[in-house]
């Protein structure tokens, strides 16, 4: 391999460490702190200017601003955060992005020293601990550590490009045409999802000095361009409303810096004038680039939105079905408790009617034996997350007033439903679906009573998701009790089935393996999405006194340890 080529691979491994090191602080982050996070952001949605602040502080811990741009986007696509103070999070998540940048390229003499310790520390932490967030902790250590590594790749990888005379041509290419500088960029950031990797790539070739100021500027203006694509594409199948906050930031960050890139070469030569090494300039020219776009815009960011409104009109496909995004949590009924858990129990309620449909449209699937059905499973699971990320924000924010020992309750117990609801569909998506794929692609035939007893097992679980709207609307013990007591008779037929198709008689009859071994996954999956709904219904049942500890026989157990 020669010189060149080793050059090309070992900037290459380097970015992919980088990214890869992104990645991991950001999973940690999400993973351990996810919720927290977004309530903290949602704590600030009273105006644009605290909004603005929240984007900021959470896009510094969090690291990436298109992570932030699909976080505000989901809230903004469940109703829970208006257009423009939703643009203004986004703004301030750009400044919070820039900052990060900002403090690596910065520290990259740091990166020897505490590349190594933060790997060793994230290694002890993630490795000696069993629980979930010190793991997460040491995964957002050990992430840490890669991008200071990965920054000293990059580093020594492109010193010996100050020789490569080749090299120095297309910079210098890049320093004489701006417009296909700032496309190298924009490309550069699209394609790596992260103006943060960009920028500490285009500040080591600064380092080392193999590019100019004149050429980093263009560069610098095609990143903060590029770096609003990724969350465009990555909301392409979400509703309209969740599309248009990254298209808003976008058109800011893009209006902007083509505006900018006329005057690069003024710029420069301002940037010359300046106190500073090459290095700082260009990660201040990053920085000041997303103050003057927050600086411009923020004040007219329902001007923003109603341009983008008339780019993306509201889609026929959200109005087409009635159930695509929650439509009650009115922000106004949080002054009146009872208005606002009437809300957020209407929410929960349109929650199960998705699930009933994710569920007859595994069942269509299943009897069908095509797959075609299944497709729409993965959008209904969306659907669902959104829906409880949702009524939890709500009744969290109403959580935060005044709140009497019956409403205190009264949240606890939507919340519980909706929880519920929401791991029932898990299940049907993880588990259900695809022991009915497996059942289609392999071509695996039940025996007609093993189709009975599914079938038999599908209707209790439909009986209990018709139960649902009673027990949760109308607070009734007695609703609430039959739909808990569906997880007994549910019981009842699930040992009848398994006893009958897995013991002698069940044997006899020639049933294959694999159809046993299918049959007997599926019997579980059904169990767990029923004991699921059946569960939501305790809180209630257990108010009421009718719950018991538990479903041991004591006096048998007293006598089997004796």
């Amino acid at each position: 391999m020669n010189s060149g080529t080793f050059v090309i691979v070992e900037l290459l491994g380097g970015v992919a460490l980088l990214l890869w090191g992104v990645r991991m602080v950001r999973t940690g982050v999400m993973r351990g702190w996810g919720d927290r996070l977004q309530r903290f952001v949602e704590q600030r949605l009273s105006n644009r200017l605290t909004a603005f602040g929240g984007g900021i502080a959470a896009t510094a811990v969090l690291g990436s601003a298109t992570a932030m741009a699909l976080i505000i986007a989901g809230l903004a696509g469940a109703g829970a955060i208006g257009a423009a103070t939703g643009l203004a999070v986004l703004l301030g998540a750009d400044i919070g992005s820039a900052l990060v940048s900002g403090l690596f390229a910065s520290g990259s003499s740091l990166a020897t020293t505490m590349a190594p310790l933060f790997l060793f520390a994230g290694y002890l932490t993630f490795g000696a601990s069993s629980e979930f967030r010190p793991r997460n902790a040491g995964r957002i250590m050990m992430g840490l550590g890669l991008m200071l590594l990965a920054l000293k790749v990059i580093v020594s990888a492109t010193a010996p490009l100050r020789e490569a005379t080749l090299f120095h041509d297309v910079l210098a290419a890049i320093a004489n045409e701006p417009v296909l500088g700032f496309l190298v960029g924009a490309i550069l950031a699209w394609f790596c999802h992260s103006t943060l990797a960009v920028i500490l790539l285009i500040a080591s070739l600064m380092t080392n000095g193999s590019l100019e100021v004149a050429g980093a500027v263009p560069l610098i203006l095609g990143v903060n361009f590029g770096g609003g694509l990724p969350a465009v594409s990555a909301t392409l199948d979400q509703p309209s409303v969740a599309r248009k906050l990254p298209v808003a930031n976008l058109l800011c960050r893009g209006l902007l810096a083509l505006a900018l890139l006329p005057v690069a070469r003024q710029i420069v030569d301002l940037a010359g004038h300046l106190p500073m090494d090459p290095l700082h300039v260009a990660v201040g020219l990053h920085a000041a680039f997303n103050l003057l776009v927050a600086a411009l815009f923020l004040p007219i960011t329902p001007v923003v939105v109603r341009v983008v409104d008339r780019l993306i009109p509201n889609a026929a496909a959200a109005d087409d079905d009635p159930l695509a995004t929650p439509r009650y949590l009115d922000s106004v009924s949080l002054a009146t408790p009872a208005i606002a858990l009437s809300n957020a129990t209407m929410e929960t309620i349109r929650m199960s009617e998705l699930l009933e449909r994710m569920f007859l449209t595994s069942l269509t699937a299943l009897s069908s034996n095509r797959l075609e059905a299944l497709k729409e499973v993965n959008a209904i699971d969306l659907k669902l997350g959104t829906y409880m990320g949702s009524v939890h924000a709500y009744l969290g924010r109403l959580a935060q007033g005044e709140l009497s020992g019956s409403d205190t309750r009264r949240t606890f117990e939507i919340m519980l439903f909706a929880s519920n609801i929401e791991h029932a569909g898990d299940v049907i998506k993880l588990n259900l679906a695809d022991r009915i794929r497996a059942k289609i692609r392999q071509d695996i035939q039940f025996a007609p009573s093993q189709r009975e007893a599914i079938d038999r097992l599908c209707e209790e679980v439909a009986i209990s998701l018709r139960l649902v709207p009673a027990a949760l609307s109308s607070r009734d013990v007695g609703a609430a009790a039959r739909l808990a007591s569906q997880k007994d008779r549910f019981r009842a037929l699930e040992e009848r089935a398994i006893n009958a198709h897995l013991g002698r008689e069940g044997m006899e009859k020639g049933v294959s393996l694999s159809s046993n071994a299918l049959f007997i996954d599926l019997v579980g999956d059904l169990h767990r999405i029923n004991s699921h709904i059946a569960a939501a219904a305790y809180p209630l049942i257990q108010a009421a006194g009718l719950l018991n500890e538990t479903r041991l026989r004591t006096s048998a157990l007293s006598e089997r340890l004796a």
